[in-house]
């Protein structure tokens, strides 16, 4: 069992003989995570000395298993240095819409072959307290996350608006959904629902999303169902 304990800076953080369980504990889960790309790899790579093989294809697929083993240890040293430098994260307050729509642009051939449409709503006005490039790796992995899963024929909508105090980020789905039971566990590191487990996504990035917002004071939380889509709502501000 890990004890938490209150930082300076009035964040739960572990304490100091809790550590090493932690730390132990998630470099098992990586080197987890990186043994299925690298084994996919191998047996590629051996399947290019079959008298038939289709080099092309494999060579192919042989791309995709180091994007994957790239994207995991990528999204690993990143969350090191969140959990490092946690105040890099929200210097300056940056507008949301311009990042939604960027995002928006760059990722619509990808969605386009995901046949899902995303869409982009708000006032310009809005704000919030990250810096440019920590608000546009939240909303990329939020966007991601939902081309990923959501399913073909459906709409993601990126907004921003305010409620009361707060500045809310949204990333609103129509598809598939997960069950009640996995809602509390997504932001978990490396965690997948039982329907994605067999997906390439690192399961890092909902983790990520949580790691930055948190540390600029926010808070996160996903709502949905089997069908019903799934809505992640990032909350920064008073009601944060």
């Amino acid at each position: 069992m890990v004890r938490w304990r209150r930082a300076p800076d009035g964040e739960p953080e572990p304490e100091p003989d809790a550590y090493e369980e932690l730390r132990a504990g998630f470099t098992a889960a990586v080197s987890h995570e990186l043994r299925t790309p690298l084994a996919r790899l191998l047996v590629l790579l051996e399947s290019l000395d079959l008298p038939d093989a289709d080099v092309p294809a494999l060579a192919e697929q042989a791309r995709g298993e180091v994007t994957q083993i790239r994207e995991l240890i990528d999204d690993v040293l990143f969350l090191s240095e969140l959990e490092t430098g946690r105040r890099i994260v929200s210097l300056g307050e940056t507008p949301v819409v311009p990042v939604l729509e960027a995002a928006a642009a760059e990722l619509e051939v990808r969605a386009e072959h995901a046949a899902i449409a995303i869409r982009v709503s708000g006032n310009p006005s809005l704000t919030v307290p990250l810096r440019a490039r920590m608000l546009r790796v939240v909303v990329d992995n939020l966007a991601t996350n939902a081309l990923r899963y959501a399913g073909s024929g459906t709409t993601l909508e990126l907004g921003v608006a305010r409620e009361g105090e707060s500045v809310v980020v949204t990333a609103a789905d129509d598809g598939a959904g997960v069950a009640e039971d996995d809602l509390p566990r997504l932001f978990e590191r490396f965690y997948r629902a039982d329907r994605v487990r067999a997906s390439r996504g690192t399961g890092l990035g909902l983790a990520v999303v949580k790691h930055v917002v948190t540390a600029a004071g926010g808070t996160v939380e996903a709502t949905g169902g089997p069908g019903t889509g799934l809505t992640v709502r990032c909350v920064f501000g008073a009601d944060g």
